[in-house]
Order: C-alpha cells, then structure tokens, then sequence
C-alpha cells in the first residue's frame, strides 16, 4: 500500500504534498528535517492523507494533488479545517 499526503508546516503555513509506502516513518524524517524540501519548515501535521494499491496510482495522484485542480480539489475537501486554522 502506497500513501499519498499532505502536511502543513506550522512555521510558514504551507501545504506540502508526497507520497510514500510508509506513512508514519515519512511524517517523522519531515519533522526531523530530513526532507529536501521541507527542511526548515519543521514542524508538520497531516491534514490529509490517502491510500493507493500501487506505486503509480500514488504517484499519478500526487502529481494530481499538485495540480491547479488539485489544489482546488483540496482547498474544498479541507474547506472547515482551514476556516478552524483562521480563527
């Protein structure tokens, strides 16, 4: 099983989307910093996450999820989450 995700970083509040075969141990290299990207942007929570049967389905989504439409895909599902982190 592959997962796809997305964090948002406490310290910029940007949303940052991967994917990985081992969720958990993914989100911890990210807080430790071990992440290219993401380092210096430490600390991360999951706000999102789904599961995919295969590596390619994982990353087609991903790629998706980065997407102009995916975004907006996101924004929508995560539309109380969002409004909960402005007030």
């Amino acid at each position: 099983m592959y997962y796809v995700y997305v964090l948002r970083s406490h310290k910029d509040g940007k949303l940052y989307t991967g994917f990985t075969k081992d969720l958990r141990r993914r989100i911890e290299q990210h807080n430790r910093g071990q992440g290219i990207v993401t380092k210096g942007r430490a600390p991360f929570e999951l706000v999102y996450y789904e599961a995919c049967i295969n590596k390619y389905d994982a990353i087609r989504r991903e790629k998706y999820l980065k997407s102009g439409y995916g975004k907006r895909y996101l924004k929508n599902r995560l539309r109380n989450y969002f409004i909960e982190k402005e007030q």
